[in-house]
This record gives C-alpha cells, sequence and structure tokens, in this order.
C-alpha cells in the first residue's frame, strides 16, 4: 500500500501572504492556488461573498512532499496551533475507511466519509487526542 503524509496549514484570511512567504523560504513555488470563488459549486455550501478571494488550496512542494494551505472561511473560529492538520493520501478507499474509523474512536468527525471535487474518497476527523486528521483517496489514471 502507498501512503503519503503531507501537513495542511490553515489561516484566517492571510493565506496567500503566508503561502508566498513559505515558497520563498522554501526556495519552491505556489502549486494549484485556488479561491472559494474558483472552486466547482456545491449544492450544499454557498460560498460566502467575503469567501470568494480567500484561498481554498493552495501547495508548495519541498523535500519529496507537499505543504497544503488555505484560508478558514470567513466567521470560523481559529485557534493558532490549532490550524496544522496532518494529510493522509492513501491509495484505496476500504483503507481510507479503515483508518477513518480507527482515528474518529473517542474523537470528533468534522467530516463524513464521501466523494468530493478534490478526492474520490474523504473524510476529517479530530482524534480523542485532539489531532484534526484529513484523510483521502486519489485514484491513479492507468
Amino acid at each position: 500500500m502507498k501512503v503519503q503524509l503531507e501537513m495542511f496549514i490553515n489561516f484566517n484570511g492571510n493565506c496567500r501572504e503566508a503561502v508566498e512567504f513559505y515558497a520563498k523560504a522554501f526556495n519552491s513555488s505556489v502549486n494549484n492556488l485556488m479561491t472559494y470563488g474558483e472552486a466547482p459549486p456545491d449544492p450544499g455550501y454557498a460560498v460566502a461573498e467575503a469567501d470568494k478571494n480567500r484561498v481554498m488550496y493552495a501547495g508548495v512542494p519541498f523535500g519529496g512532499m507537499t505543504m497544503m494551505f488555505m484560508d478558514y472561511p470567513s466567521g470560523s473560529e481559529m485557534v493558532i496551533g490549532d490550524n496544522i492538520h496532518p494529510t493522509i493520501s492513501v491509495d484505496s478507499k476500504d483503507e481510507v475507511t479503515r483508518l477513518f474509523n480507527e482515528l474518529k474512536e473517542g474523537g470528533e468527525v468534522y467530516g463524513e466519509l464521501g466523494q468530493t471535487f478534490f478526492s474520490e474518497w474523504y473524510g476529517m476527523v479530530k482524534d480523542k487526542f485532539g489531532v484534526t486528521w484529513q484523510i483521502l483517496f486519489y485514484s491513479q489514471p492507468e
């Protein structure tokens, strides 16, 4: 099984500035920057006008991994220290489900398992130790 561990760092409106800072510091570049306003429409989630220019995703490759960044939607509470999430990409939906179920024991589900525009199978859970994990599956084209 292939497993890739990455880091997701969240910000409160200053993500674009942070991404540019980290890309420069790590002699890298900003990849795939997308704002909330540029994301595919989701009938279950309306993007607030205040969030349309906030960063929904940006990546900075560094040391064989990609550091990922985003702004929390406006009005969301962000606590410095709780804004860094380990992200695990695995090569099967079954492994996403297994990890999700293990990590949610005694914890709290933040995002139920399901398909998103960025992953075929994704879930987000805060474990009993207070660590928020994002777990996802990407199928590789053959």
